[in-house]
């Protein structure tokens, strides 16, 4: 006899919120991006775009995470066809500002408070001597591939971006707007 696991009571409150939220067409990219917050952030975009090509609101607020979970939100706004405008709001750090970046600078906006944050990836390198080689290969082709990124959406050379993440490199919205990581700077969401 087969059974099937309980399921967690529905919070009606819950239920209404997602429901509003999609309603608003807003996504909502918050804490450390995983696989499984890739996951959700594809299942809206997706779900969104099905529904009408009108724009897709995501708001990002998050210190980064896991590049390539953020290489699957960023290239999958590249995908549909909904234009995207990205909101930048608290900060918006490492991995999410590659996600931030899949926008257009002319969708880019961010909020007063918002701080930025690039650098180069980092990853925990552990193993045989082989594997340690393997990992800190990927991991110096990855801090390329994140430079030639933000170099493209921010009309800067290579070479001066490989130098800005060296280190941890902070910027307030006007400098990130001075940077060319932002387009604009809003107040209220009627200024998108």
């Amino acid at each position: 006899m087969e059974t099937t696991p309980p399921t967690a009571p529905i919070d009606p409150r819950s239920a209404f919120l997602e429901e509003k939220a999609f309603k608003s067409r807003t996504v909502l990219i918050f804490g450390t991006i995983t696989d499984a917050m890739a996951a959700e952030a594809a299942r809206r975009l997706i779900a969104l775009d099905a529904d009408s090509c009108e724009h897709i609101d995501v708001i990002v607020s998050s210190p980064g995470g896991h590049l390539e979970s953020g290489d699957t939100i960023h290239d999958l706004i590249r995908f549909i066809r909904a234009p995207v405008r990205m909101i930048g709001s608290g900060w918006v750090g490492s991995a999410a500002t590659h996600v931030y970046l899949a926008a257009p600078r002319e969708r880019r906006f961010c909020l007063p408070n918002t701080r930025f944050l690039i650098h180069q990836p980092s990853g925990g390198i552990g193993g045989k001597a082989s594997d340690i080689a393997i990992q800190a290969r990927e991991i110096v082709r990855a801090r390329q591939r994140v430079a030639e990124l933000i170099a493209r959406e921010t009309n800067k050379p290579v070479e001066m971006v490989l130098k800005d993440i060296e280190r941890d490199h902070w910027l307030s919205a006007q400098e990130a707007i001075d940077y060319g990581l932002v387009g604009r700077l809003v107040k209220t969401r009627e200024e998108l």
